[in-house]
């Protein structure tokens, strides 16, 4: 059974979703900054995570937090939080 300081310490994130075609999952693009060990200098990377949106709220091109869960599926680990900022349509 989880605590309250166990549901606190789940780790969120800031995406824009690229795809939305799916039902129930939305493919979002989690990117990061890294600073290069010798040169000092930041170095964007991206990676496509799957999250799990109950109620097929995000569209493409929104931005959206979401946080680690249990496993949906087999490549769906995360889930929707909330969508922070409504997009435009396509990207």
């Amino acid at each position: 059974m989880m605590g309250s300081e166990e549901l606190a310490k789940k780790k969120t994130y800031e995406g824009v979703v690229v795809s939305s075609k799916m039902d129930k999952v939305a493919v979002v693009l989690l990117e990061r900054f890294i600073l290069h060990p010798l040169y000092k200098k930041r170095i964007k990377r991206s990676k496509k995570v799957f999250i799990h949106d109950e109620t097929n709220l995000c569209k493409e091109g929104d931005r959206v937090y979401f946080e680690v869960s249990k496993p949906y599926s087999k490549r769906t680990t995360f889930k929707l939080v909330n969508v922070v900022e409504k997009g435009e349509g396509k990207l």
